[in-house]
Parts: structure tokens; C-alpha cells; sequence
């Protein structure tokens, strides 16, 4: 029994197996892809990982690991810059990854190209699940017990969902309400405007009203005025020589 003996054999011994995941795990950091069998590139999967993740702590006793998993300082050295300058600063696992191009003449094993990821990571948003009820399943101990939990816990998150939704919807009735007393203040004054605009013109219109017949009457009594004026000054031209009359008649006496 192979007790403690976890991993593929690859078709050698134990110390054959080692040096072949060694000399693969040193190939693809400094290559950064190989070409290798489908087995051989899973079984070298966790190692690259490890080797990262030894790089991301950064700290001595982790270079001394990865020391020993590689054999090669100035390579483990050219791996913990590149993970200190921001490689795989934000990615949380899966560092490598596996492409397959197809069986290989011969043997039929399946050939891969294993290359490690450099990509910027991107978060992908989980969607939320609403909670189901549990099934209920009769002639079975607690079963029942647990299913009563099940529903009060889901009626719980959902009353506080529904109370955090009403607190949203009555914050937002609130700024219109206020929004909705700005924009009658506003429309007051506005009416207000208007009122007083319309009522100077009225005055004014008024005013304009009784100016006008005290005009026309100046106008229409300005020619009567001329007329008496003029019959004033020919009245006198014409009684002169009436009024001398007598005197030339009495000097001739």
C-alpha cells in the first residue's frame, strides 16, 4: 500500500518523479510557459503555486523554502523582485494555467502548453442568492426543528431588507417633500412678482386715463381762446375812426 505517498508516479521511481517536477517548476519560471504531458503539468501545479506564494511573504525563512524547492538563488531571487515590483500583487491563487493542444503520435498522451498568468487581476461581483426555506421532511428526527430555523432566519433578513428599503424609500419622500416647499416658496414669489407688475401697470394705465380728457379739453378750448383773441385785437382797429368822427365834425363847425 502506498500509505503517505500522495501524487502520480510518472512512469519512474520517487527520486526520478522529484527531479522531474523540479526541472519543469524551473523551466516554466524561467521561461514562463513549457510544453510537457497533461499529468506532468498537473502534478508541477501545486509547487508553482507554492513558490508564488512563498515570493508574496517576502520574508527570509520563505526564500530559504523556495531555495530549497529550486535549487537556483539567483532564480529565486529574479522571483521574489518580480512578486515585490507587483506581479500577482492582487491575484488570490491560480498563478499557471493549462492549454491543451492535443494527444502526441505514439503513446496518445495529452500535450499541454502550462504558462503562468500575468494578467492584472479582475474581481468578479458575486451575485447575492436570496436564501430558500428548508425542505421539510416528515418521519425523520430534527428535521422539522431545522427547517423552523431555516424560515425564521430568511423571514429575519428579509424584514431587515424590507426595513432598510422602507428607510430608503421615506429619505427620499423626505427630499422631495422639501424640494417640493423650495419650488412653492419659489412659485409664491413668483405670483407675487407678477401681482405687483400687474398692478403698476394698471395704475399706470389709470393714471394715463384721466390725463387724457384734461388734454383734449385744453386742446379743444385752445382754439375758442385764438378766436376770442383775435376778434379782441380787430374790434378796436375797426372803432377808431367811429370815435373820431366827432371830433373832425366839430372842428369843421
Amino acid at each position: 500500500m502506498r500509505h503517505y505517498k500522495k501524487g502520480r508516479k510518472l512512469g519512474t521511481d520517487a527520486s526520478h518523479t522529484n527531479a522531474i517536477k523540479k526541472n519543469l517548476v524551473v523551466g516554466l519560471f524561467t521561461n514562463d510557459r513549457i510544453k510537457t504531458t497533461l499529468e506532468r503539468a498537473k502534478e508541477i501545479r501545486g509547487d508553482v503555486d507554492r513558490v508564488i506564494t512563498w515570493a508574496k511573504r517576502g520574508d527570509v525563512h520563505s526564500r530559504r523554502l523556495a531555495i530549497a524547492k529550486l535549487g537556483d538563488k539567483q532564480l529565486v531571487s529574479e522571483i521574489f523582485a518580480k512578486v515585490e515590483q507587483g506581479m500577482f500583487k492582487d491575484r488570490p491563487g491560480g498563478y499557471s494555467r493549462i492549454i491543451r493542444l492535443g494527444t502526441r503520435r505514439g503513446d496518445s498522451a495529452t500535450i499541454v502548453i502550462m504558462e503562468l498568468v500575468q494578467e492584472p487581476y479582475i474581481k468578479k461581483v458575486v451575485k447575492e442568492v436570496e436564501a430558500k426555506p428548508a425542505r421539510r421532511v416528515i418521519g425523520r428526527r430534527g428535521t422539522d426543528k431545522a427547517a423552523d430555523k431555516a424560515d425564521k432566519a430568511v423571514d429575519k433578513a428579509k424584514g431587515k431588507k424590507q426595513k432598510e428599503e422602507a428607510a430608503v424609500v421615506a429619505d427620499e419622500d423626505l427630499e422631495i417633500d422639501e424640494f417640493e416647499d423650495v419650488l412653492d416658496i419659489e412659485a409664491v414669489e413668483v405670483v407675487e412678482d407678477v401681482e405687483e407688475a400687474a398692478a403698476e401697470e394698471a395704475a399706470a394705465e389709470e393714471a394715463a386715463a384721466e390725463e387724457a380728457p384734461a388734454e383734449e379739453a385744453a386742446a379743444e378750448e385752445a382754439p375758442e381762446v385764438a378766436e376770442v383773441v383775435e376778434v379782441a385785437e380787430e374790434a378796436p382797429a375797426e372803432e377808431g375812426p367811429v370815435e373820431e368822427a366827432p371830433a373832425e365834425e366839430t372842428a369843421k363847425e
